[in-house]
């Protein structure tokens, strides 16, 4: 990914001024213990540190950035307009706009006790939950930047990115909890404070005297005026994304970034106060970060589910009338296979929006979405973690539009015509703070997409910028995307720069081979890879999800599908490539070292994916493939 020539990250040393509308933020030097007093060291420092932040509170005289944006503007709206609405459910709590507000309060006051101030970096690695929101508001309101861990990841992954971002606090869940036998042996210097959201069950984790979300929050009965503070340039979250260079690079957002994104959610999307979202993609991805935000924003209630099951979250919608949600292709598979074996399905009468990324939805997906969400307005975008999210919206299906099953229709004819134009995948249109421009070589209408505007990330956390391969590109983001934009402003996507394969001397670009095949009504899913290959150089190999009730045959079925068999094999899927004008088929072969059914499409092996059985190597290209595919484009 390259960099326009001004980004530059490196760990903030400087404090930027403090917002205060009633001058200097008043601090308070009572300790934080709890009631056995455990932690009276603790309590002595915390004193220390707040006579030390209200000497320096009291000689600044600069004036604060009142006409900068922040991600706390979302606390007056809670505390007032929202203020005895719920606005988070998660497991058994619920709490109002007021109570919301006040222990985000209540948590930077602790916070700030503990000495944080501004460019601060606080890790978190965590499921979702309520306490997630109110610490990454917090972390904000003090100026911190957070830096949500995957929670997925291992101890040493998880000590790979906090060796980079130099966290002085890491927040965890029981989620986490093995990582702390790690801890002896591979200590994170920058780490002063460890805190975990509840109260330590672990042996492991009250040996080292791990704090907690309430101990932080003991001064309750505090008033803390709504004034915050900025990091360095605005920064505010730093977003892991995998590269393709394997490890994890930080991409670093500001308020504005957030704030736009929110904005262009609430327009589009059509988000309001009387929404119920359900928060099913962690808040550790862009995506579910984005979302959140906007929620926050307009005062919506947010129901948090730890992680995404489909029997928890069909359960949730049920239970709270759930109004809207974002999901990736497989989600929405999952939904629709459980949804199907309900008697009742009472979501259908309440589910009003759904914002799908991380992949276009194949027709019978959208088609199956409409039948059992009929009031939803379904909509798909493109994005990414350096654009803070989406870049582009298209709306598949709104049931305000009397003409809403001939636009399905269009959906269809246009994913049909691309294969014959060979322009990609549309992803519809920029949203209104997006600028976006194809970057050419003059010999074709396909290039490079790049973006600029307030959306775009400050840069990598910890690198030097990369410098702009001409002039004329310095102030734009390269996305490392290939793709055209047409006469009606559309954006299609081709494929990655980096990601094309080299088959045979000629260009295979994944996505473009993907949109082909998932039109199939046999295939939901689908990745293309390329492995080494001695003659061609790389061969194109496709790890296939079947629709529901499909089976894969291994026998030489070629009429199934045309009588009425769910199934699909190797020569039904070489005869549905040359329908689609995919050419150069050799014959069938099997492959000894991988076990199930492979077939060559020109330069392109199709398996079934849960049968292929591959090296490490060609494990981790078909992992970040999917990963890309699933999640890290989606917005």
């Amino acid at each position: 990914m390259c960099l326009p020539s001004h980004a530059s990250i490196s760990v903030p040393q400087q404090t930027s001024p403090t917002a205060s509308l009633n001058g200097s933020l008043e601090l308070y030097s009572e300790p934080i213990a709890n009631q056995n007093g455990q932690y009276a060291e603790f309590s002595a420092l915390c004193s220390l540190i707040s006579r030390r932040n209200r000497e320096t509170e009291a000689r600044r005289h600069k004036m604060g950035n009142y006409s900068e944006g922040h991600i706390c503007h979302c606390l007056r709206r809670l505390a007032t307009v929202r203020r005895n609405a719920v606005v988070t459910i998660s497991g058994d709590r619920r709490k109002t706009g007021e109570q919301f507000v006040e222990d985000v309060l209540c948590l930077a006051f602790g916070l700030l006790e503990l000495g944080i101030g501004a460019g601060d970096v606080v890790a978190i690695s965590a499921l979702n939950s309520d306490l997630y929101l109110e610490w990454l508001l917090a972390i904000a309101f003090v100026g911190g930047i957070a830096a949500p861990l995957n929670y997925r990841w291992s101890f040493d992954e998880a000590r790979s990115a906090m060796l980079l971002v130099q966290p002085v606090i890491l927040v965890t869940d029981e989620s986490c909890q093995s990582w702390y036998s790690n801890f002896q042996n591979n200590d994170i210097t920058s780490l002063r404070w460890h805190v975990s959201f509840t109260s330590p069950s672990s042996d492991c984790m009250k040996t080292w005297n791990v704090l907690t979300t309430e101990i932080l929050k003991k001064h309750s009965g505090m008033s803390l005026p709504l004034n915050y503070r900025w990091a360095s340039e605005g920064a505010v979250v730093i977003c892991f994304t995998s590269g393709t260079c394997g490890r994890p690079k930080g991409v670093t957002l500001t308020h504005a970034a957030l704030i736009v994104q929110s904005l262009a959610k609430l327009a589009i999307v059509g988000y309001d106060e009387d929404d119920v979202y359900l928060h099913t993609v962690p808040l550790c991805h862009i995506g579910g970060l984005s979302s959140a935000m906007a929620m926050l924003m307009v005062g919506g209630c947010h129901v948090m589910i730890p992680k995404f099951e489909p029997k928890s979250a069909l359960t949730a919608i049920e239970q709270y009338r759930v109004t809207s949600l974002i999901t990736v292709p497989a989600m929405m598979a999952d939904f629709l296979s459980l949804i199907r074996q309900k008697e009742n399905w009472k979501g259908k009468d309440t589910m009003k929006k759904i914002l799908n990324g991380g992949g276009s939805l194949s027709i019978e997906l959208i088609k199956d979405a409409t039948l059992f969400f009929p009031r939803a307005k379904l909509l798909t975008a493109y994005g990414m973690s350096e654009t803070c999210s989406s870049l582009t919206f298209m709306t598949l299906h709104d049931p305000r539009m009397e003409t809403s099953s001939k636009h399905i229709k269009t959906i269809a004819d246009m994913k049909h015509s691309s294969v014959h134009q060979t322009q990609g995948v549309c992803v519809g249109k920029p949203a209104p703070h997006v600028e976006l421009k194809i970057c050419t070589d003059g010999s074709s209408h396909i290039g490079r997409i790049l973006t600029r505007g307030p959306h775009v990330m400050l840069g990598y956390w910890g690198q030097i910028p990369v410098e702009a391969s001409d002039s004329t590109n310095e102030i734009w983001l390269d996305t490392g995307d290939i793709g055209s934009i047409d006469k009606y402003g559309n954006l299609w996507l081709t494929g990655r720069a980096n990601g094309k394969i080299k088959s045979g001397g000629e260009n295979i670009y994944p996505e473009e081979v993907e949109a082909i095949l998932l039109q199939h009504p046999g295939i939901i899913g689908i990745v293309i890879v390329g492995i080494p290959d001695d003659r061609l150089t790389e061969m194109a190999i496709a790890c296939i999800r079947l629709t529901e009730n499909w089976l894969w045959s291994d026998t030489k079925v070629i009429h199934s599908a045309e009588s009425g068999g769910l199934v699909l094999s190797t020569e039904i899927l070489l005869r549905y490539c040359r329908e689609k004008n995919i050419t150069g088929i050799p014959r069938y072969k099997r492959i000894a070292e991988r076990r199930g059914t492979v077939c060559h499409l020109g330069q392109l092996r199709v398996t079934k994916g849960c049968d292929l059985k591959i090296t490490q190597c060609m494990k981790e290209t078909i992992a970040y493939r999917t990963f890309q595919v699933s999640l890290d484009s989606f917005c």
